[in-house]
């Protein structure tokens, strides 16, 4: 067995994803891990899935000047527990990018948060952690940061 040397930590910039944050950059410190932060913005494609409005081209642009504005601003606050650390804002659907970036040389692990959807949610949306742990080529663990 390999040894483990990074971490892939999805991030949605929501309520909790600082308490995903942290349990990941602690992980990393214990194990001696650098951590790769990823950020998906699923544009749907130019079209809110939800209201069926198209996203213009320039609403698209501001979205993602945000993310990585944010995704800056994690990096360099995450570098004081864990040197090393790097993030990435993409657009594309979730699933397909996380796996992308999880087949990278050198990832061995993704820890991602759930919101535990039920019911219609899930039926409707389904669970990304759960499609990323069917397709992952690397072992997946998943917390609950809203606890």
């Amino acid at each position: 067995m390999s040894d483990v040397k990074r971490i892939i930590i999805p991030v949605d910039f929501m309520q909790y994803t600082h308490r995903l944050v942290d349990y990941g950059l602690c992980m990393a410190q214990k194990l001696g891990m650098t951590v790769q932060f990823i950020h998906v913005a699923d544009l749907g494609k130019g079209n809110d899935a939800m209201l069926g409005v198209p996203i213009s081209q320039s609403m698209e642009k501001q979205l993602l000047a945000n993310a990585k504005e944010k995704m800056t601003d994690l990096v360099q606050d995450s570098q004081e527990k864990v040197q090393g650390c790097t993030g990435n804002v993409v657009s594309g659907d979730t699933v397909d990018q996380i796996i992308d970036f999880a087949g990278w040389p050198g990832v061995d692990l993704i820890i991602i948060g759930t919101h535990g959807a039920r019911g219609l949610e899930k039926i409707l949306l389904g669970s990304t952690a759960e499609r990323i742990v069917k397709r992952s080529p690397c072992p997946v663990l998943i917390m609950n940061p809203c606890t």
